[in-house]
């Protein structure tokens, strides 16, 4: 059955270039530097339409590669059909697309992000992407600070979405929708229209249609002031981040990779909000973050808990109290998930396992020209044999777009905690040369020729049984 039509009309004035006020953000927040290869995460909506048209006829001198990616959360009937549509866009605008559709049935927004940004993670893999660009805009982020508000939260929720989170990047969130939507006009961009927005089922729906014409109607600066809010909670966040970093350092007595040992009475001494600080910033380093009700069950034990007792909050982390000291603990690995490797002997097909503290990755490879959804191809004639996936080692280095880079720069960059560097899967040749990084993606030199075998491989993660 063939393609339906593209519904989209372009102008002449579309080779006109990006808005100066865009190019400007762009040049100076570097949230796509120049040469990067951007995965962009398009829905079909009008505002992830713009954003590709943006990056595709605006941007002569950045020097961006572009793929795009869409994924189906089956949410509503004939949601398969989007698919159709944004494959055409992506050819007319001749922009590789990796699709992606959910597994099961999603019942909440929750639900849906999470899978929707676990497949733009897994295809930016696969197309080697440094960047991954959402078309979120100011009011998505007013929404998200009054649903936030409403549900009550602290300072840091209060900064709403970042503009970067790892390689996930927001060029539009400086602009509103009415922006966007003059820019769709201006240039004759027609795009499909998600019927999911108006169901009030959805939080963020009731707020942008009941709550925010309310808002505009009796406080028409409220925007503006919200937005603000957000502006001052980042920045005096970003203010805290060093100093916490050297509050916990004065009072930490030692540090491996399963637990953080505090002086207690240094803790004590510090102002119950800044103990909370601390408290999040030593779970952060041991990989997870506690959020407002473990906060307050750690604060409460640090207040009163006595030597030889502890806590255990979500996730199986814990704080226990020795004598003088608070020792934050890490989940334990168990003694018998010892690392081990996975050799790839020659190319062909095969499957196999590495683990990899305690976690277990099952991995399958082939070497073919047609790419199935989740599938990273790598060119064979860069690979050395036996290749072997393994753990991340001191030294690995991977080739970028601009060079290559160690990959503990690259972890930090990402914002991959220390205590999950251990995890991730590395994929290296006989040389030494890194290949591919889990989270990271492929080498910028390991692009197999367009339509010639490539070496093919997946993962998932996997366990005993």
């Amino acid at each position: 059955m063939p393609d339906p039509p593209v519904a989209v009309r372009l102008t002449t004035e579309s080779a006109t270039g990006l808005d100066p006020g865009v190019r400007r953000r762009l040049d100076r927040t570097g949230l796509l530097p120049s040469g990067s290869h951007v995965l962009i995460a398009l829905s079909g909506g009008v505002d992830s339409v713009c954003l590709l048209h943006v990056l595709r006829f605006g941007c002569d001198g950045f020097g961006f590669a572009l793929t795009a990616a869409h994924f189906d959360h089956r949410m509503r009937t004939g949601s398969n059909e989007d698919a159709h549509w944004v494959r055409g866009l992506c050819r007319a605008w001749e922009v590789p697309l990796i699709e992606g559709a959910a597994s099961e049935e999603l019942r909440s927004e929750q639900a849906a992000r999470r899978a929707r940004y676990a497949f733009l993670e897994q295809a930016a893999d696969r197309a080697a992407a440094d960047r991954i660009a959402t078309a979120h805009h100011a009011d998505d982020q007013i929404e998200t600070i009054l649903f936030r508000l409403l549900r009550g939260t602290g300072l840091r929720g209060l900064a709403g979405i970042p503009a970067q989170r790892g390689r996930i990047v927001r060029p539009l969130l400086a602009w509103d929708r009415a922006a966007i939507l003059a820019y769709a006009g201006r240039r004759g961009i027609v795009a499909l229209d998600d019927p999911t927005n108006i169901d009030r089922r959805f939080a963020r729906n009731w707020i942008r249609h009941d709550i925010l014409p309310v808002l505009d109607r009796q406080m028409p600066g409220a925007r503006a002031a919200l937005l603000r809010l957000a502006s001052d909670a980042a920045a005096e966040e970003a203010a805290w981040n060093p100093v916490i970093d050297d509050l916990l350092d004065r009072i930490r007595i030692q540090q491996d990779g399963n637990a953080i040992r505090l002086a207690r009475a240094g803790m004590l001494g510090y102002h119950r909000l800044v103990r909370g600080r601390i408290v999040r910033r030593a779970f952060e380093r041991l990989g997870r973050m506690p959020g407002r009700s473990g906060t307050l069950a750690a604060l409460a034990f640090i207040s009163t808990g006595s030597s030889g007792h502890s806590i255990i909050l979500a996730g199986g982390y814990r704080i226990e109290r020795e004598f003088d000291r608070f020792v934050f603990r890490a989940p334990p690995i168990p003694e018998e998930a010892a690392d081990e490797a996975l050799e790839i002997r020659r190319s062909g097909e095969g499957r196999g396992r590495v683990r990899l503290a305690g976690r277990i990755v099952e991995f399958a490879w082939r070497t073919a020209t047609d790419v199935i959804e989740g599938e990273v191809p790598l060119d064979p004639g860069v690979l050395r044999f036996p290749l072997r996936v393994r753990g991340w080692e001191p030294g690995d280095r991977i080739r970028g777009a601009a060079g290559t880079r160690k990959l503990k720069k690259v972890f930090a960059e990402r914002r991959i905690p220390r205590s999950d560097r251990n995890r991730v899967c590395v994929l290296a040749g006989s040389d030494g040369r890194v290949l591919w990084v889990e989270g990271v993606g492929r080498a910028a030199d390991a692009e197999p020729p367009m339509g010639a075998p490539a070496f093919l491989f997946r993962w998932a993660d996997g366990n005993d049984g």
